[in-house]
C-alpha cells in the first residue's frame, strides 16, 4: 500500500460517519457467562465453571448493527424477535447503540434467538442455543413490507443471512429488483438455504466453506479458488464476490479484472466470533462512502485482523481502523533506475 492509498483509505473511514445502512437479517441475543475453572465435577468428567460475571450483546445481524454504530454510521435494522425477555433486551441494546429499531417485528409466534456462551479463562467451554421453528408466511410478508418502507434514504442495504428464517426468497427478489431501479449498494452475507435465491447484489461475501458448498467442489488451491469465485459471481449475477478465507485473508472477484487476494494481516487470534459481521459492516460503509471494491476489501481485511484479537462478539472503533491504516508500512512508488 502506497502513502497515497493510505490517505485515500483514511478519508473513506472518515466518511463512514452518518451513513444510513439498512441491515436486514436474523437477530440474536448473545449472552456470555464468564468464569474460571479450578476443578472437575465429581458428578461427571466436566469442568466446574465458577461464574464471575455475565454480559449480553446484540448477535447475528445485531452484531453487524453494533459494528456499524461503533464506526459512526446510523444503522437501521429490520427483522423479527419474540415477545420475550430476550427480545426486549435485544431491542434495548440496539436502541442504546443509537440504531433505529422500529423495523423490528415483535411477535408471539416465534421465540427470540439466544446463544449463551460459557467461557473460562477466555476460552469457550460450551454454547447453549435457544431458537424457534422458521416463521410463518404471514410474518415473512410483514417483514418485506417493513423493509420496503425502511429502504427510503438508505445509503446501503446489508442482508445478514444466518439461515434462521428472516431472509426469504421473496425478500431477496424484492431487494434485487429495487436495487436495479435505485442503484444503492446492496451486500449479502449468505447462508446455504438461500444459495439459489441470491441475485443482483453489489457484493456477496461467502466464507470459504460456504463458497465450496455453493459451487459443489472443494477450494484447495489457487486454481479452484479462482474457478469458485468466477462461478459464484456468474451464478449470483453480482458485481463482485468476496470470499473470506480465515488465516488466508480475503479474495475478491469482479468482472473484467483479475482476482485480487488480500493476505491476512499477522495478528494473534483469540476469537473469530463475529469477525464476518465486522467484515460486512466495514465493506458496506466503504462502498457507501464511495470506495471501490478493492478499497472496501482492503479495509475489511484490516478490520478482521483487529477483531479476531478480541474475545467475544467484538466490534471496532474508527480510531482502531485508522491506526491500522497508518501502521501499515507505506510502499514506495519510486522506480529504481535501470542498469
Amino acid at each position: 500500500m502506497t502513502a497515497t492509498q493510505q490517505r485515500r483509505l483514511a478519508r473513506l473511514v472518515s466518511g463512514f460517519s452518518g451513513k444510513r445502512i439498512l441491515v436486514v437479517g436474523d437477530l440474536m441475543l448473545d449472552r456470555f457467562i464468564w468464569g474460571d475453572v479450578r476443578r472437575i465435577s465429581p458428578e461427571a468428567p466436566v469442568p466446574v465453571v465458577r461464574v464471575t460475571r455475565e454480559s449480553v450483546h446484540p448477535g447475528g445481524a445485531g452484531n453487524v448493527v453494533a459494528n456499524l454504530a461503533a464506526l459512526g454510521a446510523r444503522p437501521v435494522v429490520a427483522g423479527w424477535i419474540g415477545r420475550d425477555e430476550a427480545g426486549r433486551s435485544l431491542v434495548q441494546l440496539l436502541k442504546d447503540l443509537g440504531a433505529d429499531a422500529s423495523g423490528l417485528l415483535s411477535t408471539a409466534e416465534v421465540q427470540s434467538i439466544e446463544k449463551t456462551r460459557i467461557l473460562a479463562h477466555s476460552q469457550q467451554v460450551v454454547r447453549l442455543d435457544r431458537e424457534s421453528p422458521r416463521p410463518s408466511a404471514r410474518l415473512t410478508k410483514r417483514l418485506l413490507e417493513v423493509v420496503g418502507r425502511k429502504l427510503r434514504g438508505a445509503d446501503a442495504v446489508l442482508v445478514s443471512d444466518y439461515g434462521k428464517g428472516a431472509i426469504s426468497p421473496a425478500l431477496l427478489e424484492f431487494l434485487a429488483d429495487r436495487r436495479q431501479r435505485s442503484g444503492f449498494a446492496y451486500l449479502i452475507d449468505p447462508k446455504q438455504p438461500n444459495f439459489d435465491a441470491y441475485r443482483g447484489a453489489s457484493l456477496v461475501k461467502p466464507n470459504e466453506i460456504e463458497a465450496s458448498s455453493a459451487v459443489g467442489f472443494e477450494i484447495e488451491d489457487k486454481k479452484s479458488l479462482g474457478l469458485a469465485g468466477k462461478t459464484l459471481r456468474a451464478r449470483w449475477q453480482s458485481d463482485a464476490v468476496m470470499i473470506s478465507r480465515g488465516e488466508n485473508g480475503l479474495s475478491l472477484f469482479q468482472e473484467g479484472t483479475a482476482p485480487r487476494n488480500f493476505p491476512a494481516v499477522a495478528r494473534e487470534v483469540f476469537d473469530v466470533t463475529g469477525a464476518g459481521d465486522t467484515v460486512m459492516a466495514v465493506t458496506s460503509l466503504a462502498l457507501a462512502a464511495g470506495g471501490t471494491f478493492e478499497e472496501a476489501a482492503h479495509l475489511a481485511n484490516l478490520a478482521a485482523a483487529i477483531v479476531v484479537g478480541k474475545v467475544g462478539t467484538a466490534t471496532l472503533q474508527r480510531t482502531e481502523l485508522l491506526t491500522a491504516i497508518r501502521s501499515t508500512k507505506p510502499r514506495s512508488t519510486t522506480r529504481r533506475p535501470q542498469r
